[in-house]
């Protein structure tokens, strides 16, 4: 899910967010540029954090081609941090891989494709929906459209059914078989939402403080009537249980095939929550 126009990140505006957006040679980029600015050893152990998030670092102790070749054969990309005018540090760097549904978090799940996402379920030894945890759902949830069914395999693919529209929606979907039943997981990305972050201006809230403190100091308060002793007969809005309806919600229909008797009658295509 690549950002485009957008301006390029350096190490001063990465967060645990924007980071997972970039790969390792964009780190050693920004590392090596930023490692150049005269406040960056203030800063350095902050910067790693939120590199964390995302990548494995690991500072090179021994710098030799023979070390350095047994990184790279381990996927890391190698870069170097400038200390001084003539001393460097050399690391190791590599992409966290996101192959298990533990690895999705809130910080990540927007920068995944649905295919990938499903992929990552199918790997959670083929349970479903229902075998993830709330908390797993709540993250997955946070990036992604998600709908279930399951219905006998043979009624899955019904023409016009829940499956051809989805699919016609933009859809991916996950197929995971139940004997003579199918489980069906369709997720669809989410609209990616910038969000805008406010410079605080401390002498712009103080100078606001005294206006209102001001305006406060020239004008007499109105007299506001205490209502709230008297009685209230009107009845129309009182909290009556018996209004209450139930929230609506979505679910996973898994249903024994044992307690249908399918040869009495069509198995329509289960309704979407």
């Amino acid at each position: 899910m690549a950002i485009s126009n957008k301006k390029a990140l350096t190490l001063k505006t990465l967060t645990k967010g924007n980071v997972w957006d970039v790969q390792e040679n964009d780190i050693i980029r920004m590392w090596e540029t930023g490692s150049k600015d005269s406040d960056f050893k203030d800063s350095a152990n902050h910067y790693r954090e939120i590199i964390k998030t995302a990548f494995t670092v690991e500072d090179i102790k021994v710098d030799t081609p023979e070390v350095l070749k047994k990184y790279e054969d381990r996927g890391f990309k190698i870069g170097t941090i400038r200390i001084s005018d003539k001393e460097s540090q050399r690391f190791a760097i590599k992409k966290k891989p996101i192959q298990r549904v533990t690895d999705l978090t809130y910080e990540n799940i927007n920068h995944i494709s649905a295919s990938k996402l499903l992929e990552v379920i199918e790997r959670n030894f083929g349970g479903g929906w229902e075998s993830l945890s709330q908390s797993i759902q709540d993250i997955i949830e946070h990036g992604f459209d998600i709908s279930t069914t399951t219905l006998p395999t043979t009624m899955l693919k019904k023409k016009g059914g829940m499956y051809e529209k989805k699919l016609d929606d933009g859809y991916e979907v996950l197929e995971i078989p139940k004997g003579t039943w199918t489980e069906a997981i369709f997720a669809k990305e989410k609209p990616r939402v910038e969000r805008v972050h406010t410079v605080f201006d401390p002498d712009a809230e103080d100078e606001e403080k005294r206006r209102l403190e001001d305006e406060d100091s020239d004008e007499d308060l109105p007299d506001i009537p205490d209502n709230y002793n008297e009685d209230d007969d009107d009845d129309d809005d009182a909290f009556d249980d018996d209004k209450l309806t139930e929230e609506s919600y979505r679910t996973t229909v898994d249903t024994n095939p044992e307690d249908l008797d399918l040869s009495a009658a069509d198995v329509a295509d289960d309704e979407e929550f």
